[in-house]
């Protein structure tokens, strides 16, 4: 017997069907509160007052519980509205002179009267009038301003971006107190409907890459944006690298910084990480305390970000390599005692360094996920008692766990999170071909990662500026960071409008 197959009905495609919310406000107010009903069926929260303005004309409110203040619908609202003194002609304008707002403005859809009823703001429809007022009352809870835990400083501003968006917006404009610093909006997401902020300086920040961006985020059609890594996943230029062609952060300066610098920042409403393109490879390893901190010490710490990168990513290889297939390398009383600890070791080196950091990175990341206050404490603890049960049980030799640790503490060195795991993730494919290869297989890798990592566009700009291309004085802030007085002009691919940013020779000059 076969079965019958109803044929079942194609479902509407999120982004058809819409154009009945762009029709204009009907003139009738029960239409348009029919319509509002139909549209937010189900929707419980959402509150329609309808009202007499001065015992005359009727009226409708409109706006959503926990997004609106009701006590300001009360008395600034519905109590002078209400009353029978008004003296003016009963006309949305007279209406809207009568409400003691800053914030008003006219709607004439659906579309936006949805749109603003989302976002809190009250819609007010009268009898007889095509078109509504959207009340600036938006009001609900939010997270105060505190230092970002993940971007923690010892010297400089101790207040990080919150989820809204006002604020953010807010935070910059006092960094950057100039007109120059346009914003531009648009919203994304089909049922989200989440406004995104493009912020920039004008005369600094180049035409094409503003262009560029907002293209981008044009071509954005999705259903929600709940998080700024949505829209990175979706504007930048290598969607199969690992590493990541946008900078996140969660510091007003750190985003003002890059703005000075011609960059474009991207804000989304409900995070408080915004993101900053374009960028390059040694943006990730540079820390807001480089900037604040006297020129010789961050130079120095700096280099040692590098430097640890380097052990972070080949380390385990090196030491699988050696071991495996170039013995004659290693001194000969280091070879006797390296070969006395792994004698009762039954795996081969790289199955060893493979399961020792396999479970290394799943402490980091049960640590992560972990309440703070047993977070920490498991991290230190899972790995010392795993690790010397791992030696006395010999399934792993002392001096892996060594390196495995040294591994850990040099991966901790990267500022960005982000780019941080990328280079965690690469660690095992080298890791798999020095075990295959020997030196051979690590020179192979590196090589790869190289060419990679040249090929490696964001928003245009070469990911390994100013190395490749070689841009001489852009050195200045890669491997170190100059004084002051030497960083004259901005980066040369990003801020080429406006090339100096500071007046030459402001070098101290000692008193004789």
């Amino acid at each position: 017997m076969f079965r019958i197959l109803k044929k079942r009905p194609q479902k509407q495609h999120p982004y058809e069907g819409r154009s009945n919310r762009n029709l204009p406000l009907s003139s009738e107010l029960d239409k348009n509160l029919q319509i509002l009903k139909s549209i937010y069926m189900g929707c419980i929260d959402v509150i329609y007052h309808p009202f007499l303005i001065a015992g005359k004309t009727k009226a409708l409110l409109v706006y959503i519980d926990g997004l609106s203040d009701t006590e300001q619908i009360d008395s600034s609202v519905l109590a002078p509205l209400m009353s029978k003194t008004i003296d003016k002609s009963i006309t949305l304008q007279g209406t809207c002179e009568k409400i003691q707002l800053s914030n008003i403005r006219v709607v004439k859809t659906y579309d936006d009267c949805i749109m603003n009823i989302s976002n809190g703001n009250p819609i007010l429809l009268m009898e007889h009038e095509e078109q509504g007022a959207a009340l600036g009352l938006a009001k609900w809870e939010k997270r105060s301003i505190k230092e970002p835990e993940s971007e923690s400083v010892i010297r400089g501003p101790r207040e990080g971006f919150v989820e809204t968006l006002g604020v953010n917006i807010s935070m910059l404009r006092r960094k950057i107190r100039s007109p120059n610093l346009k914003m531009k909006k648009m919203n994304i997401g089909s049922y989200s409907n989440t406004s995104v902020i493009i912020a920039y300086i004008e005369g600094i920040a180049n035409q094409s890459l503003i262009d560029e961006v907002q293209n981008r985020l044009q071509k954005v059609e999705i259903d929600s944006v709940l998080e700024s890594g949505y829209i990175e996943e979706l504007i930048e230029d290598n969607v199969f690298s690992p590493f990541p062609q946008l900078l996140d952060t969660e510091r007003p300066d750190v985003a003002s910084a890059n703005l000075m610098e011609g960059r474009v920042v991207i804000l989304v409403d409900g995070t408080p990480f915004v993101l900053i393109a374009p960028v390059s490879f040694f943006s990730f390893f540079q820390a807001p305390d480089d900037y604040y901190q006297r020129y010789l010490i961050s130079s120095v710490i700096r280099i040692m970000r590098l430097f640890f990168m380097l052990i972070s990513v080949f380390l385990p290889s090196l030491y699988v390599a050696v071991s495996s297939f170039h013995q004659e390398m290693v001194p000969t009383i280091l070879l006797l005692s390296m070969a006395s600890l792994r004698e009762s070791v039954p795996f081969t080196a790289l199955i060893e360094a493979l399961i020792m950091e396999i479970v290394f990175e799943a402490l980091r990341e049960a640590g992560l996920r972990l309440p703070k206050q047993v977070g920490a404490a498991v991290s230190i603890v899972g790995a010392l008692v795993i690790g010397q049960a791992a030696v006395q049980a010999g399934l792993v030799s002392p001096l892996m766990v060594i390196v495995v640790a040294i591994t850990g503490i040099a991966s901790f060195m990267v500022p960005r999170y982000s780019e941080g795991i990328a280079l965690r993730l690469i660690r095992f494919p080298i890791m798999m071909l020095a075990g295959t290869m020997g030196l051979h297989g690590l020179v192979l890798g590196f090589i790869g990662i190289a060419i990679h990592l040249c090929k490696l566009r964001s928003f245009g700009v070469p990911y390994l500026s100013p190395i490749a291309p070689t841009i001489g004085r852009e050195m200045k802030d890669a491997f170190i960071r100059s004084p002051w007085w030497m960083l004259n002009t901005r980066p040369h691919l990003t801020g080429r409008f406006n090339k100096y940013r500071q007046a030459p020779n402001q070098q101290p000059k000692p008193k004789k």
